[in-house]
């Protein structure tokens, strides 16, 4: 366990697309090449199956298909998201766990090197909300055999507000590698997550895409986020600033990365897997044809531009 939150710890983990087409079918010759030039750059490990992959909207065969071509492309660490599937129905919360307990199990046999656990939202009403979320993550722990990353995910993709206490009391399990904040906004919560993991020894893991330097400057000291899904440089070089300790050059690398986040991370939010779609393109990382998100808002030509526009201008 140390070993590993020792080899990410300071590292880049992009959460990177899946290349489909408008029918939702995964486009494997665009991935295999995608897959090869992410894991060529300057990067610490890879994120799959998470909001930005659309992982829990693939079908179980896609799901093991795209981490093994991950696995095939890098031995760098893999993260597999992991939480319930929407093609599977789970009314109740033990449903929703088992569901998550079994793409874990999924993970661990096709290759992940740890899981991150989608948090379950309705727990949040829950008296015993807390105590429950912890037996999760022990849960997925216990069957799966995997390390865990721990997800504070804001609301509008589906997650609810982790207290520190719930903070705290996930960095204390064995097999807890760190928590991630995928806070949107919140500069508050963002703040007292990361402060709640101080001297646990654990990874603190920003997924801040509009408070990537911020989080830096709070205490976070790791990156798992959906902006690097294109661009990588962008992302790793204000991780690596920050981390040589070039104040400058931090600030003036998370200003570049600002301008890219500010042209892909808005209203209406669940629009950014198509806005980072269209970077890749741009890019050169993948083919207009496998650059479609099926599952998420349709957004204007004007919003296509405003990426272009800032992507030349960096």
């Amino acid at each position: 366990m140390h070993e590993l939150v020792e080899r990410l710890r300071g590292t880049l983990l992009p959460a990177v697309v899946t290349p489909m087409d408008t029918e939702g079918v995964v486009a494997y010759d665009a991935l295999t090449k995608y897959a090869d030039a992410i894991a060529a750059g300057p990067i610490g490990g890879i994120a799959v199956w998470a909001h930005t992959g659309r992982g829990l909207y693939l079908s179980e065969s896609d799901r093991s298909e795209v981490l093994a071509t991950w696995r095939e492309a890098t031995s760098a660490p893999i993260v597999a998201g992991v939480g319930v599937p929407r093609s599977v129905s789970a009314p109740s919360l033990d449903e929703a766990a088992d569901a998550t307990v079994a793409m874990a199990v999924s993970a661990a046999s096709h290759g992940a090197d740890a899981v991150m656990v989608y948090p379950l939202a309705a727990l949040a009403s829950l008296p015993d909300g807390r105590a429950a979320a912890v037996r999760l993550h022990e849960r997925v722990a216990a069957e799966s055999g995997l390390p865990l990353v721990g997800f504070y995910l804001h609301g509008e993709a589906g997650g609810y507000p982790y207290p520190p206490e719930l903070i705290r009391e996930l960095l204390e399990l064995p097999a807890m590698l760190g928590v991630k904040t995928a806070t949107l906004h919140q500069a508050i919560g963002c703040q007292d997550a990361i402060w709640a993991g101080r001297g646990t020894s654990k990874l603190s893991i920003t997924g801040e895409d509009r408070m990537f330097g911020p989080s830096m400057m709070w205490g976070a000291d790791t990156a798992l986020v959906g902006i690097a899904a294109a661009q990588v440089d962008l992302s790793a070089a204000v991780l690596r600033a920050w981390t040589d300790g070039d104040h400058s050059g931090f600030i003036a690398a998370s200003e570049r990365l600002d301008r890219f986040a500010a042209a892909t991370f808005y209203d209406p939010i669940e629009g950014y897997v198509q806005r980072m779609l269209w970077a890749a393109v741009w890019e050169g990382l993948l083919p207009e044809e496998a650059a479609v998100d099926p599952y998420g808002p349709s957004l204007p030509a004007a919003e296509r531009e405003l990426v272009i526009r800032c992507l030349e201008g960096l």
